[in-house]
């Protein structure tokens, strides 16, 4: 354990992403449907009680099919667009990222038992489930929000 109390691998999946895509591919996440199966020999169905009252929910999931090689510690250009700027890893979004953890909000479809429903969630079947949260837009940014243009024209087709 680190002298600030952080052991890595105390960190155990919540569930798995079940369905949905099975590549990464990059655009058009909110056609695709998939489910969090949660793990039922962690948990029962009050973990999920209430939460069938929030219309989306902010998942936090493992980039598992990126290799500790792959991960991108320097500055490149998003997608590899000669017209877009070199920026470095914490000023994109990208699976290359050095704890390869992702963050997505996500459409709340319905809870079946342990298995929760979901669409737009840009993770592919067979992704470790790190957290669920409801999203509360009160816990959003405050105050005006900008990004640089390249990151608009990147998202356009996303969702």
């Amino acid at each position: 354990m680190s002298e600030l109390g952080f052991e890595p691998s105390a960190f155990e999946p919540v569930g798995f992403v079940r369905g949905g895509r099975v590549e990464p591919i990059d655009d058009d996440w909110d056609s695709v449907d998939a489910g969090i199966e949660l793990d039922r020999s962690r948990f029962g169905p009050e973990v999920v009680a209430g939460l069938d009252e929030f219309s989306h929910l902010d998942v936090v999931f493992h980039f598992h099919g990126v290799a500790e090689s792959d991960v991108n510690l320097g500055a490149r250009r998003p997608r590899g667009r000669a017209d877009w700027p070199e920026v470095g890893i914490f000023a994109q979004r990208a699976k290359a990222r050095p704890n390869r953890i992702g963050v997505s909000t996500c459409t709340l479809l319905g809870i079946d038992g342990l298995t929760v429903r979901v669409r737009g969630l840009d993770a592919i079947d067979g992704t470790p489930v790190l957290d669920i949260k409801p999203h509360v837009p009160e816990m959003g940014p405050r105050g005006n929000v900008r990004e640089p243009a390249w990151m608009t024209e990147l998202m356009r087709d996303y969702w």
